[in-house]
């Protein structure tokens, strides 16, 4: 009978330690640089209620039609793997009652983790996908807009990015969507044979999702479609034109997309999305995107509260900041490396790497009885800064070699001394250089 073969489900990726280091450090910035937002970190379940994403995302978008991992458990209950961020955190925010008076408004809050989505695995598409997002509750004000769009911007600047790109557009209120909609449908009824069969069947359900389609005989009519700027209610056109001067006046550079409606179908509003273009990347490449939404706090039994969010795919932000060559550091080197040579040394080196690591540097020790020289080699290919050794004589007198491996310059330390001062001999050989 032949052995099974273990592999990875397909569209899922493992991380190993190199990467991992580069995925720590976007992780950290993120976490750093939203609490200067005064954001603050949620984590919800990896799985929810299947209505969780059904009611929030939409019956017409492609995350509940086509890409939902949704299952039903030994309990009979419908449950579904969390295709996107926002549901989770809304739901959380209602059921733990966060809207009360108790807490500060607007609620500012962000999470990273994996999402889920079935869809055909390709360059920088997973099933397993991470996310890093952010969601602010408890105001409409287009200053709170603005402000989620500087801090998206803000964190890919720290990270290094280059040749960044905002795109801005709006939805409007419900009042400016209805009369939009309407207006779109009788733009696009005359073409519904020509129309691919999704845009066929959002045509009555949703017809905003037309103009987001990436099939070529629907984009022959989008670009004549009846732009939603001309069906802004008054509030609208205000909330839209204060967003537009508040990101004139930060710097922010912006482009006017109404094309862009978003691939969920709860926005309104301010909705935006951030690229970056660079040559080598062959166009623009998005990289978040977001905006605001109302109804979804209401539709998980909430008061009527406004959000604002957006969420960036952590997947394509390595990928963009490596083909940028801005890669973050996977500096896997260590402090110290303690060679020890004879079996009477083993227990000394554990005990001295433990101080070692008690004193705050990364150290490593050999484990495989393995030759001076073999270890020497190890430390080197490791890029240790130091070689602790210890042998049958230094064991006797109680004493180590320390080498620096920069200058190769070496010193004989009482281990009593080692234990309980290292940092100051180390600042002692600094002195002598």
């Amino acid at each position: 009978m032949a052995k099974p073969i273990f592999q990875k489900p397909k569209g899922t990726a493992d991380l190993l330690p190199g990467k991992t280091a580069q995925w720590q450090h976007v992780e950290a910035v993120a976490r750093v640089l939203f609490g200067d937002y005064n954001f603050k970190e949620i984590r919800t379940p990896l799985f929810e209620n299947f209505e969780v994403f059904s009611r929030s995302a939409g019956d017409t978008s492609d995350v509940v039609t086509k890409e939902m991992y949704d299952f039903h458990d030994k309990g009979d209950r419908h449950i579904a793997l969390r295709p996107e961020g926002t549901a989770g955190v809304v739901r959380a925010y209602v059921e733990n009652k966060l809207y009360g008076p108790e807490f500060d408004k607007p609620y500012k809050t962000f999470y990273m983790g994996p999402m889920f989505r079935y869809e055909r695995p390709q360059a920088g598409r997973f099933r397993q996908f991470h996310q890093i997002g952010a969601e602010a509750f408890g105001s409409d004000s287009p200053a709170l807009d603005a402000e989620i769009i500087a801090m998206v911007v803000d964190f890919f600047k720290t990270l290094g990015l280059k040749n960044l790109k905002v795109a801005i557009n709006t939805l409007g209120d419900k009042e400016s969507r209805d009369a939009y909609r309407q207006a779109l449908i009788a733009y696009l009824k005359p073409h519904f044979d020509e129309l691919s069969a999704d845009s066929q069947e959002r045509l009555e359900k949703n017809p905003l999702r037309v103009l987001d389609s990436k099939d070529p005989r629907d984009k022959v009519f989008v670009a004549d479609a009846p732009s939603i700027l001309d069906y802004l209610s008054e509030k609208s056109i205000k909330h839209w034109e204060k967003l537009q001067e508040i990101l004139t006046t930060l710097g922010l550079n912006f482009e006017i997309d109404t094309t862009m409606v978003r691939g969920l179908d709860y926005y309104n509003d301010t909705i935006f999305e951030i690229m970056t273009t660079d040559d080598s990347l062959k166009g623009a490449a998005t990289i978040a995107g977001g905006g605001r939404y109302s109804g979804l706090v209401e539709e998980f039994g909430g008061p009527e509260t406004p959000g604002v969010g957006f969420g960036i795919g952590v997947e394509r932000l390595l990928d963009l900041l490596a083909a940028q060559n801005v890669s973050p550091d996977d500096n896997q080197n260590i402090d110290f490396y303690v060679v020890n040579i004879g079996d009477e040394t083993d227990i000394a080196a554990t005990k001295i790497v433990q101080a070692v690591r008690a004193f705050g540097y990364v150290a490593e020790r050999d484990y495989l009885a393995r030759s001076a020289k073999a270890q020497f080699k190890t430390a080197d290919r490791c890029h240790a800064q130091y070689v602790i050794t210890i042998g049958e004589k230094e064991l006797e007198n109680q004493v180590v070699n320390i080498k620096n491996m920069a200058n190769g310059q070496q010193t004989s330390v009482d281990l009593a001394t080692l234990y309980t001062n290292l940092p100051t001999i180390l600042d002692a050989e600094g002195d002598k250089e």
